[in-house]
């Protein structure tokens, strides 16, 4: 089945984007209805983090995220097998010298770049301008992985990290003068999470930023990814430095992350990445949320 999809998305990516937002759309308006579980899932999101909205402003939303997420998913064929000329004309990247300042410089970077759905987009973007270090999670299906591997990798000299080795390659990396695009805001489970508000919602959050930044003496600076109306493309766009970052306590670091994070999102909420089960994870002796 993986593979017929695969096929599926190489045929699609020949379309313009415009085409496929629409066929996005469509698609979207069918996995609302069908995919229960995850349409779930979104909902509750909402409703914790967006209690002032009614139930209806709630589901309008949630259609908007599905919209989107489905889009984003479709498109992964452009970045699996488009030429770079046609990226680089779909992904508008702004900022990046910024971080080639930096670079020349001499000081390490941490690109910070919250779960918005066209983040993969960006990063295939981004590694045409330099050679970057990323993480990513093991697939169960390894036919899958393989291509999410591909995608990632054929731009430029990247490398990915496995989140299971934990942060001593990114700080290596980083240390050698490479960029390390960090994707901080999936809940990963108790262990080495703390507990900080993200949309009033004690939230498990691993305080990673603020050691690697640590570790590697190296600046944040965020990255925002958002879809244009109408299969128009992509803005990938640098904001500025962190000042006064990391501090002298982890967790007030941490929960300055999530403030950020919940700011962006606040701006262009149906893209942010909902289907995942953000607050799963609950402190000791408080009830489950899905």
């Amino acid at each position: 089945m993986t593979r017929v999809i695969l096929f599926f998305l190489w045929c699609f990516h020949w379309l313009p984007l415009p085409v496929q937002a629409a066929w996005g759309w469509l698609l979207a308006q069918l996995l609302y209805v069908a995919v229960v579980p995850r349409r779930r899932v979104v909902l509750t999101n909402l409703r914790l983090c967006f209690p002032e909205l009614s139930e209806a402003e709630r589901r309008r939303m949630a259609r908007r995220i599905v919209v989107a997420v489905t889009r984003s998913m479709l498109e992964r064929g452009v970045i699996w097998w488009a030429s770079e000329s046609r990226i680089r004309k779909l992904v508008e990247l702004r900022g990046v010298e910024k971080i080639r300042e930096f670079h020349a410089q001499g000081r390490a970077v941490v690109i910070l770049v919250p779960h918005f759905v066209g983040l993969d987009m960006a990063g295939s973007r981004m590694a045409m301008e330099m050679d970057c270090v990323s993480m990513y999670s093991a697939q169960n299906d390894k036919v899958l992985e393989k291509m999410l591997l591909h995608g990632r990798l054929r731009f430029g000299k990247q490398e990915l990290l496995s989140r299971q080795d934990g942060i001593r390659g990114a700080v290596k990396a980083l240390k050698a003068g490479r960029p390390f695009y960090y994707l901080p805001d999936l809940d990963f489970g108790p262990k080495e999470s703390v507990f900080v508000p993200f949309f009033g919602v004690q939230t498990a959050t691993v305080p990673g930023l603020p050691r690697i930044a640590k570790l590697a003496r190296a600046v944040v600076v965020p990255l925002i990814v958002r879809m244009k109306p109408w299969g128009q493309g992509y803005l990938a766009e640098f904001g500025e430095p962190w000042q006064d970052f990391p501090g002298e306590d982890a967790v007030a670091d941490t929960a300055r992350m999530n403030a950020y994070i919940e700011a962006e999102v606040r701006k262009s909420p149906e893209q942010y990445y909902w289907v995942h089960k953000r607050f799963k994870t609950r402190p000791p002796g408080e009830a489950k949320f899905y």
